[in-house]
């Protein structure tokens, strides 16, 4: 049974005390579980979404920087671009927000390089996926310390741990491989033929005539199109990831890009909102803040977030997704039986 390390926190407000119990947190799992550290420990964390107010901020992570300094541990931020079209879509702008949003303390890395299309196939073998497209800067690391947000999603459900791993570190190709829909559709009415998409795909999938057409017969589903069109004509099916198989393949993902790291998940179940740090409006939080969770296991870190969120609220909060836990178990992700140890 995996240990999951808890500290309760009194408010978000109270950025001293969370900065704190998440440098400790770390402290004591890595003496608990005897854990060997690299000499380089990226930081997994989402910038937030230009205008979203509610994601997990810097000055929160301060403590951990500063002892990973103080152990002559190198490390940076590292991210991902995301599937839609917004601040976060290329390395340049997603890089520019995540200054804005004070990501300064530590180098920032755009693991999928400058459109997404930087990755390495990871072979896995599982039912939906043979290999996943994970980015490039993520796959090539030994360790990664997960940062994680917990909250809703209008999709997954909810996302923590799990989700950092799937969506957060796949590349563009690999988000779309997992929302079930790995050809992009090109709207007839949005496109102007203007060339663009089919100069920057690698696998020359793509002519235009009037129009711009994907050729599904050689189209590897990087989604790079999806970036560079300047009139946002190309775009996935969302309606494809409403069903069970959706939170198969992100367990899958989620395994694919944890496997073979001896990574450490820290998740913060503070400002617990109905959707995800990917909208760029502000939101309120919708119930109490918990607290920190630390584990070196991603299922029951996640478990262990929904147990005490259901307890807390006397009911289940995130009904949908949690399918992803029992999956994730099966094919050796983690495991949803854990032991809860507050410090």
């Amino acid at each position: 049974m995996n240990r999951v390390y808890f500290k309760a926190t009194n408010s978000y407000e109270d950025r001293e005390e969370i900065d704190g119990a998440g440098v400790a947190l770390f402290k004591h799992l890595v003496e608990a579980e005897g854990l060997q550290l690299e000499s380089f420990i990226p930081l997994k964390v989402h910038f937030g979404e230009k205008g979203n107010k509610t994601f997990i901020q810097p000055q929160n992570f301060l403590g951990l920087i500063q002892h990973l300094k103080d152990s002559n541990i190198g490390s940076e931020y590292i991210e991902t671009n995301v599937l839609y079209r917004g601040q976060r879509t290329t390395e340049e702008s997603h890089r520019a927000l995540a200054v804005a949003h004070g990501f300064t303390q530590l180098p920032i890395h755009i693991a999928d390089g400058e459109i997404g299309s930087d990755y390495e196939l990871v072979e896995i073998n599982k039912k939906h996926f043979k290999s996943c497209m994970i980015a490039k800067g993520i796959a090539k690391q030994k360790q990664i310390i997960v940062l994680s947000h917990f909250k809703g999603h209008i999709l997954a459900g909810f996302g923590g741990a799990i989700k950092q791993l799937a969506m957060g570190c796949a590349a563009r190709g690999g988000k779309l491989a997992q929302h079930a829909n790995s050809v992009p559709e090109i709207s007839f009415l949005k496109c102007r033929g203007c060339r663009v998409c089919g100069s920057r795909c690698p696998a020359k999938a793509i002519t235009v005539n009037k129009k711009a057409k994907i050729h599904k017969d050689k189209c590897v589903g990087c989604a790079a199109c999806m970036a560079v069109c300047p009139y946002g004509a190309i775009k996935n099916s969302w309606l494809a990831s409403m069903t069970k198989p959706f939170y198969e393949r992100l367990a899958e993902y989620a395994y694919a890009a944890a496997m073979g790291k001896n990574n450490i998940y820290i998740t913060y179940a503070l400002n617990i909102t109905k959707h995800c740090d990917c909208e760029g409006h502000p939101m309120a939080p919708i119930t109490k803040d918990l607290g920190i969770f630390a584990s070196t296991d991603p299922i029951a870190i996640d478990q262990a977030c929904l147990d005490m969120l259901d307890k807390q609220e006397g009911k289940k909060v995130f009904k949908k997704g949690r399918s992803v836990l029992a999956y994730g178990e099966e094919i050796g992700l983690g495991s949803r039986s854990y032991q809860l140890i507050e410090l």
